[in-house]
Formats: C-alpha cells, structure tokens, sequence
C-alpha cells in the first residue's frame, strides 16, 4: 500500500512528498530543471523527465503561446536524500520528457514534440527510440506504460480535440526494425477526448484524460484487449478534475490517485464511489508515483 506520493510541481520545478492519509506534503527536491513532468522512483533513487524551456509567443494566451520544439528536455535522477544529481541524458536527445516508466532496469518516456517514444537504461546508458512518428500534433507522445513484452503509449491530438489514441507495440530494438517505419503499432482505443498519463495493474489499463467534458477530465479504465483486437468502451471511474494528468494505481488499498493541473491530488476508489480530495499543493501538478 502507498503511505506516500511523490508528485511534480510542474510550474515550481520541485518535486514533492505526499502523505496520502494526511495530505500533507513538502519539497523533497527543488531543482528539477524547467517543467518536470514524468516520476519514478527504485532502490532510493527518484527519477524524472523535464519539459524543457519554452519559447513564449505573447501575442497568444495559455498553453498555446508556449513553443517546446526546442530540444532542451531531459532525463533526471537525483538520491532521495537530495545528493548526486545527474541527467541521464545527453544535451539534444530529448525535446519535451513527459510520462516516465520504470522496467526491468530501464526507464521509458514519451516524447511529445519529439514525437517518439524512447528508452535508456537506469543510468542513462544504451538510449533507444522505440518508436517515431512524423512530426503533427496528432502524433505527439505522451504517457507511456509497459507490461511484459509489449509497451503503450498515448497520443493526445490537439488540445480538446477528441483526437486521442491509446497505441501499443512489441518492444524491439535491433537493425531490423526501424523505430520511423514500424507495421506492427496497433491503435487499440482511438476518438478519446486528449488521454495522458498510463497505469496497467493485474491486465486492466488506467488512464487520465484532460480533454473536454463529460468524456474528458476523467480517470478511465479498461481490459487490455488481445493482440489483434481493439479495446472495449472504458469505463469512467471519477470525472471533475481541473486537466488530469498523473497517476499512480495502489491495487492493494482499491485506490487509484490522480492529479490536475489545478494543483490537485485525489484518490479514486477502485471499487466505484465518489473521488475524494488528498491535497492541494496550490502550484499545478504532473506526474505522480506511489512509494509503499
């Protein structure tokens, strides 16, 4: 069971610890780098994907006056104790880091102005694209999960746009498969608000989706279909948050937690019933994990 959430202040470029039962929370780490987005934590290590530093284009307002194109993103580590931080990465290798997951010794992150998908080991060694997408909007990628020999990924598609997809692929790295001309992606869930972040626990897939109402700011789930099939329609298990993002599933205790960039975390009960507030950081949330 989680006692504690480790959540990013993506605006604060901090990372934070949450009591899950109190809620209350403080700075384990404050200096990410520019817009930390993606978290992981093993054998004492936390780990994190930064956004970059954007460009700002004043003549317009909210997200869309911010341009990430630039490759200034990265891939962190620092020790829990706040010692040793180092990127894992090298300059240029990754444009915007967002969701980060951990697996068999290798950390995996999407790309979302990269449009890619990549992977290196946990100490930055042997980094891999997986796949990569021609450059739009529509194939911008997002959340990132693996289970077994296969990895997802989310495709958010414009903002608010009901373009989303949820893809998967084998994990294969080698000269024979080309990460830029893959014929083995299947799009397993497509047409979804703007999904996000990915959890898969016990065969079922999680996910947050900061899209348009009533489908969108939702937290979702679904079985994981067979190779070949398409996903089921998934069920919603909690809606009304301020653009969902991060999320962190404890099978043991029910519970599924979720963040929003209106500085929010909530648990969510598995079992179906009314999400209810953990804490308010009062700066906007991305990516959270949850330590036993």
């Amino acid at each position: 069971m989680f006692m504690t959430l480790l959540a990013l202040g993506i605006a604060v470029d901090t990372i934070f610890t949450v009591d899950v039962e109190s809620g209350e929370y403080a700075a384990l780490y404050d200096d990410t780098g520019p817009s930390p987005d993606g978290v992981q934590t093993a054998d004492g290590v936390v780990y994190w994907t930064t956004m970059g530093r954007p460009i700002r284009d004043r003549s317009l307002r909210g997200e869309a006056s911010l341009d990430y194109s630039q490759a200034n993103g990265g891939v962190h580590a620092v020790n829990v104790d706040g010692n040793d931080r180092r990127d894992l990465v090298e300059p240029g290798e990754v444009t915007t880091g967002k969701q980060l997951a951990l697996a068999d010794g290798w950390l995996y992150w999407g790309d979302r102005e990269g449009h890619r998908v990549s992977r290196a080991r946990i100490d930055g060694r042997d980094r891999q694209d997986l796949v990569v997408n021609p450059a739009g909007i529509g194939n911008q990628c997002v959340g990132v999960a693996v289970d077994g020999d296969y990895f997802y990924w989310t495709q958010k598609g414009p903002s608010k746009g009901g373009e989303g997809k949820i893809l998967r692929a084998p994990i294969l790295v080698d000269d024979a498969h080309d990460p830029a001309s893959r014929t083995d992606i299947e799009v397993l869930w497509n047409g979804l608000p703007e999904p996000i972040d990915l959890a898969i626990v016990d065969g079922v897939l999680y996910w947050t989706d900061r899209g348009a109402p009533p489908s969108g700011n939702t937290l979702n789930r679904a079985d994981l279909p067979a190779p070949g099939r398409r996903g089921a329609s998934p069920e919603i298990l909690a809606d009304g948050f301020g653009e969902a993002v991060g999320l962190a599933v404890d099978a043991d205790a029910g519970v599924a937690y979720a963040s929003d960039l209106a500085g929010r975390i909530f648990a969510v009960p598995l079992a179906g019933g009314d999400k209810r507030l953990i804490a308010d950081l009062g700066t906007r949330v991305s990516g959270i994990v949850g330590l036993a």
